[in-house]
């Protein structure tokens, strides 16, 4: 696989970045200590790249219709500065990404997929749009995208709008977007920001073409200088999400999971109306109780479970670990595994295998963390 290079590259060498391939992309994985940009994150703010994330732009009069049948969710319910968060599933309902769609317009959607799956994602969305009067362009190549997250994220976004525009910010809600004008090198540049993210904190994520990004980037860095952010990668992007207890693709989502055992049964919309990929296995799943489910565990020493970590019952094997890792904002070793379906409830005991040393865990709700509000 061809090595990719987000627009946002020679800013990440410039502040002494270490580099990680990721779903075939050289992206930072921290800059200095990824515990203190992890903290930063929960207590200021970080500033992510995240041009690799895929985007899709689906238009026509028939885009709400489409996306119905290529999704699980019903998109066509949403209304325009709304987002989603749904899946795309195979015919057997295993899934082929998670991803989060904007409504732009009455007839204009942007899908956001994973970046491991932005290619396939955006070839399945142009096949399944045979006989429906929508255009499905993929502009992943064009796009790059960035992020500030954290409690000062807002305040550092806001230095970037003209006074007279600041409501669109402050106004925007959680799981929202709308098109911005922010000051860049001098400038004016009318944006795509929303207010999703992947941290457990709030955030907002900037669309931005490619030429446009460097000066994005160092403008937003200028902004939260004096706030606490810092420019943080993808080592501390991923111990947030899991305090969060966000599922990432290839640990906790594949194709030979589906929905209801990922514990995300609720982005099936069954009752929507007409046919949807995968619709007939999904209907079908949903009356059986998945073999394994996926959950939280929380660990009573100081040993972190593994991704592939056997999770046992009594010294039997009962399960697998999928993502673990100390939690720097709660102290204690977290996890996410799938276990068996009877050993799946809240407060039940169990172990990990830490290479051949058991170590006692319990299964807690998810999230581990939630940011107060």
């Amino acid at each position: 696989m061809t090595e990719q290079y987000t627009a946002l590259y020679e800013e990440h060498k410039r502040l002494g970045a270490s580099f990680t391939d990721f779903g075939g992309w050289q992206m930072p994985l921290k800059y200095s200590s990824e515990l203190a940009e992890h903290h930063a994150v929960r207590r200021a703010a970080g500033l992510f790249d995240l041009s690799h994330m895929g985007e899709v732009r689906v238009t026509g009069p028939q885009a709400g219709a489409f996306l119905d049948y290529a999704l699980t969710g019903k998109l066509s319910a949403m209304t325009v500065g709304r987002a989603k968060y749904s899946l795309i599933t195979n015919a057997d309902g295993g899934i082929i990404d998670d991803l989060i769609s904007y409504r732009l317009a009455d007839d204009e959607y942007l899908v956001v997929p994973n970046a491991g799956n932005a290619a396939v994602v955006a070839a399945e969305l142009a096949a399944r749009s045979q006989g429906f009067d929508v255009t499905v362009a993929d502009e992943t190549a064009a796009t790059s995208l960035v992020a500030v997250q954290g409690p000062e994220a807002e305040a550092i976004l806001l230095d970037l709008v003209p006074a007279e525009q600041r409501g669109l910010v402050t106004g925007m809600k959680y799981y929202a977007a709308a098109t911005a004008p922010l000051n860049v090198d001098g400038s004016a540049h009318s944006l795509l920001v929303a207010r999703t993210g992947y941290t457990g904190e709030d955030g907002f994520e900037v669309y931005v073409p490619n030429d446009a990004a460097p000066a994005l980037w160092q403008a937003l860095l200028a902004a939260g200088a004096d706030r606490g952010l810092v420019p943080a990668g993808l080592a501390c992007r991923d111990s947030l999400r899991l305090e969060a207890g966000m599922p990432l693709y290839g640990n906790e989502l594949s194709l030979d999971l589906d929905p209801y055992a990922a514990g995300l049964g609720g982005v099936v919309t069954l009752s929507k109306e007409g046919d949807f990929v995968g619709r007939a296995a999904l209907e079908a799943k949903k009356q059986q109780t998945p073999a394994r489910k996926l959950v939280g565990l929380k660990g009573s020493g100081r040993r972190s479970a593994r991704s592939s970590y056997p999770v046992l019952k009594d010294g039997h094997p009962i399960g697998e670990v999928t993502s673990g890792a100390p939690s720097p904002t709660l102290g204690f070793p977290i996890a996410l595994a799938y276990v068996d379906a009877a050993y799946s409830t809240p407060g039940t005991p169990l172990e990990v295998d830490l290479r051949g040393k058991p170590e006692p865990f319990t299964v807690v709700d998810l999230p581990f963390y939630k940011r107060e509000k």
